[in-house]
């Protein structure tokens, strides 16, 4: 397999008027785990949907395991997996017979279907669950089963759209296991995701808003590109705080992180010199501690204080 798994050069699509996809240019290495962060309308799923040669770009090319997808899109399918964000499986199935459906979709050896089957079932601990029809499993089990579906045939490059959307905190940790775990293998893995939290867990990630990039690099990079200290503060009224702070000259960007305030200060500013300025404002100040950056707190900064509702 070639050093670059997912070439990608001013990728666009246009629906009408609406540009979803705009100029996206960015290579993914073989064997990367790598992250397609943003919020709901960002372009995340129009991105995989035209990788995985489902949708044809408007302009710009797009090469995955060395084919252009949008040229060719049909010669793409037997390399990739592409797991969309709604259960696509079939819900009057039973866990073993989806499985064995797509075995047989992707032409995977009879004989080499048990150890792999195995396999599967071990990392996914859906074993024990073969004859239950999947319409019958947790949100969280018909996400593993979908994966599972998606690796019978060892693809080479995994695509997936938000796999841990509305599932439990412990099925996330569980899919985010198994996806390390290809990787490890050699499995190149796209996940689109709008849970910064895990963006963090991917090697490189690109963050996107409104079709665009708006950076690419990995996670620890991107937070410590952030200048300025970042101060998480406690008070009695966060939103206050939070709209003072904005209208300060000492920070540049403040953001509500549940009941805490995440404030970007300006060079120089301290943590004495935020809580003045909250308390001449009549805010009472329970701490003031400085943090390390997370990449949502780089999101914010870099698309502005309106996306901290949508992320």
């Amino acid at each position: 397999m070639s050093p670059i798994a997912v070439s990608v050069d001013g990728l666009t699509r246009t629906f009408g008027p609406l540009t979803a996809v705009d100029g996206l240019t960015f290579d993914v290495e073989s064997g990367e785990l790598f992250g397609i962060v943003g919020p709901d309308g960002a372009g995340k799923t129009t991105t995989l949907r035209m990788l995985a040669g489902v949708l044809r770009p408007t302009s710009g090319t797009a090469r995955v395991a060395g084919v252009d997808v949008g040229q060719e899109p049909e010669q793409v399918k037997p390399r990739i997996a592409y797991m969309a964000q709604r259960f696509g499986l079939y819900e009057d199935l039973t866990v073993a017979e989806n499985l064995d459906f797509y075995a047989d979709l992707y032409r995977v050896p009879r004989s080499a279907r048990p150890a792999r089957l195995d396999r599967l079932y071990a990392f996914s601990h859906l074993g024990e669950f073969q004859d239950r029809l999947a319409g019958k499993l947790s949100g969280g089990m018909k996400q593993k089963l979908s994966l599972s579906c998606c690796l019978v045939h060892h693809p080479e490059v995994l695509l997936l759209d938000e796999p841990t959307f509305g599932v439990d905190p412990i099925s996330r940790r569980e899919l985010w296991m198994i996806l390390h775990e290809m990787v490890r293998e050699g499995v190149t893995i796209l996940v689109s995701t709008s849970y910064l939290d895990e963006a963090e867990r991917c090697d490189r990630v690109v963050l996107l808003s409104e079709g665009r990039a708006l950076a690419l690099d990995t996670p620890a990079a991107l937070q410590a590109s952030l200048e300025g200290s970042m101060f998480a503060i406690r008070t009695d009224r966060p939103r206050g705080a939070r709209d003072l702070l904005r209208a300060s000259s000492l920070v540049r960007t403040a953001t509500l992180f549940g009941d805490t305030v995440h404030a970007l200060a300006s060079s120089g500013a301290t943590a004495a010199d935020l809580a003045s300025a909250l308390t001449r404002g009549g805010i009472a100040v329970a701490d003031v501690r400085a943090v390390e950056p997370s990449l949502e707190d780089v999101f914010i900064h870099r698309v502005g204080p309106q996306a901290a509702s949508v992320v």
